[in-house]
Parts: C-alpha cells; structure tokens; sequence
C-alpha cells in the first residue's frame, strides 16, 4: 500500500479534482492532457456520485492505476466514503446496475486510498484542505488505512476543510463537517512546512480554478456545468519541471444542459 503522503513524482504532472461520474467530461481530460503514459496525472478525489457514470469513471483510473502505477496516483475524496456515497448516487448506481456487494467492494478500496501527495516538495495536494491538527507533514504519514473518513480531526480535516477569506485562523464549516481556514493559517503552514503551495479540490468554482491567500493556495475543480446544474468550465492544473503552473479549461460540451444554470459561489481572497 503506498503511503498516506504521496512523496515520489516525475515533475510534468496534471492535477485534477472533482471529476464525480461525469465520464464523458474524463475522456475530454485525458484528450486535453494526453492518454496515460503519454502523461502523468494526480487525481484529488470526488471520481463517483452526482454524475450518471460513475462506475466507468473509477473502473478507468483503477485501471490505469493497475496498468501505469507511476504515472497515475489517486487520492481520497470526501465522497470516496460510504457515508456520502450511500446517499448521492454511488450506492444507488451500484445496486441498480449490478448489486450492492460491488458497492462494498468499492468501499474496501476507497478506505485505502491515499490523502495527500507532494510534489517536488514544494506543493501539498489534498482534497479538502489544511487542519489545526496539521503541524507538520509527518503526520500525513502516521494516517492508518485502511480507514472510514472521521466525523472530525485530521483526516477529516484534509478531505472536508474550505479556505474562506472572512475567516482568521479557524472557524466552523457551514457544511456541518470540518472547518474553514483563513489566509493566516495558509501562509503559516507553508512556512513552517517550508512549501510554495496548496492544491485542492472539493469546491466548484466557475473559471475551474480559483486562487486563494496572495496565490499560496488554489481550488481545482474539473468537472464542466458541475451536475447539470452549475455555469462552470472544469480545469487541469499542469505543473511542469521548473514547477510553472499552468491551467488547461474544460469547456462544457455543446447541448450538456437545457435548464438554467447557477453561477458558482467565488471562494474570494484571490
């Protein structure tokens, strides 16, 4: 198994998040990016629930996993976790396309996946964000998995948290789980961490990526007019070997939607 912190990357890396069932839109990524092994990809978590194809989505990327297992590397999301995906749709897809002994299959994976990666050791990639647990990153590695995702501490933290620029230092979420974390606690933790940046997902953002804190942290959101219901283009971060970052968008295909969509709410604090 490998470990909880991701550490070894060749540097030239997409990082995506938030791709939730929509396989048609993963396809599209990978033809933007190159197919593995012509590329090298991070995924933040979020591959099941909302969309209509979830299984293709995670059946693709545990294949390529299998297949090229130093060019693709997968991390856990929030919705990687029974808890949530028993309610938004995995489980129901599951079930209604095969059973629910597959679901629990799923399960067993998911709670084995990794939480965080570190690229070049300048940039922490996780789903969710920071915590007031997280002091150093050995504490990463210390996560014992397999494992369920907490209702709170430091895994949760890493998988659940949002950067919220009213906030100074710490304060509770307005989704009931967690916490958001203020610009402060970013620049404090990439100091002491001796870092550049934070990656994330876990957020739908309307250009696909959103800054946060001076540019010290950044939202990725990959998935184009997010569940049908949301104005927002999806995007790739591409990190090159001199660690320039760079963002490919994801259009929405033409005739995905015919409601009215909603503008995604900004995080603010670019």
């Amino acid at each position: 198994m490998a470990p909880s912190l991701i550490e070894r990357f060749e540097v030239e890396i997409f990082c995506t998040c938030d791709i939730h069932g929509q396989y048609q839109d993963l396809l599209r990524l990978f033809e933007y990016g190159g197919y593995p092994p012509a590329a090298n990809y991070l995924f933040l978590g979020d591959y099941v629930d909302r969309g209509k194809q979830s299984l293709e989505t995670i059946c693709l990327l545990l294949a390529y996993k299998i297949r090229y297992p130093d060019k693709i590397f997968l991390l856990r999301g929030n919705h990687e976790d029974a808890k949530i995906n028993r309610i938004y749709g995995f489980y129901d897809e599951c079930k209604r396309r095969f059973n629910v002994r597959l679901w629990k299959i799923f399960t067993d994976c998911f709670n084995c996946l990794p939480v965080s990666a570190l690229i070049d050791e300048k940039i922490i990639c996780m789903h969710g964000g920071l915590s007031p647990e997280l002091k150093s990153l050995d504490q990463i590695n210390e996560i014992v998995r397999p494992t369920e995702i907490p209702d709170n501490g430091l895994l949760c933290d890493i998988l659940w948290s949002d950067p919220d620029p009213r906030t100074v230092g710490w304060a509770d979420s307005d989704r009931g789980v967690s916490c958001t974390f203020g610009p402060d606690a970013v620049a404090e933790f990439l100091e002491k961490n001796e870092l550049d940046l934070i990656c994330r997902g876990h957020q739908v953002v309307e250009d696909g990526y959103e800054f946060f804190a001076k540019r010290r942290l950044v939202t990725i959101f990959s998935a184009p007019n997010y569940g049908g219901e949301f104005d927002n283009v999806g995007a790739l971060l591409s990190v090159d070997e001199s660690l320039v970052c760079s963002f490919e968008i994801l259009k929405p295909a033409a005739g995905t939607s015919k409601v009215p969509l909603k503008k995604p709410p900004k995080i603010g604090g670019a």
